[in-house]
């Protein structure tokens, strides 16, 4: 999509940022096309970010939102106390062998593994969060240079208005 810019395209540029179209950024001159073609910049970032995301990507993300959640820490805590009564109260109280036995050292194991496969779970979500964070980012900065341009070329249209209005004045006074 990237056609060869027009004069008025180049005009822009050089009246609006005081620099030529050449030595703008890629971004920078796709929002100047924009702003010349009466085009809006803006879209909706996070949509198509989403809609892109693979099946890994996706539970992944889950699987973070499920382990930062009090959902997850309950549940966990609810384990956690029901396999400390069944190897302490309702094994060894019962005369019976505990198959984990206190220190709970299975338990331990199974701690550990959890936060063995969470940790680069969420790590992955994360990542994923920070890429979509600097893309929304590059979009508000293209957003933004829009508004300031658009800002720009009123200023410069109410000075003309003006210039106009005083020639005007001038003229009936002289007149006059």
């Amino acid at each position: 999509m990237n056609h060869p810019p027009t004069d008025a395209v180049k005009m822009l540029a050089r009246r609006i940022l005081d620099i030529g179209y050449d030595d703008l950024p890629a971004r920078e001159r796709h929002v100047i096309e924009r702003v010349a073609k009466r085009l809006a910049v803006s879209r909706d970032v996070s949509s198509s970010f989403e809609e892109a995301r693979s099946f890994g990507e996706r539970l992944s993300d889950r699987i973070a939102a499920f382990g930062g959640s009090w959902t997850f820490i309950l549940l966990f805590a609810g384990a956690f106390i029901a396999w400390i009564l069944v190897n302490t109260v309702f094994l060894a109280g019962a005369g019976r062998e505990a198959f984990d036995p206190y220190p709970f050292i299975l338990l331990n194991l199974f701690l550990s593994l959890v936060a063995a496969i969470q940790a680069p779970i969420i790590m992955m979500s994360q990542n994923r969060q920070a890429a979509k964070d600097r893309l929304q980012a590059s979009h508000d900065y293209e957003v933004n240079l829009k508004a300031e341009i658009e800002i720009m070329a009123l200023h410069e249209k109410m000075d003309e208005l003006r210039q106009q209005d005083l020639q005007q004045l001038l003229r009936s006074i002289r007149e006059g």
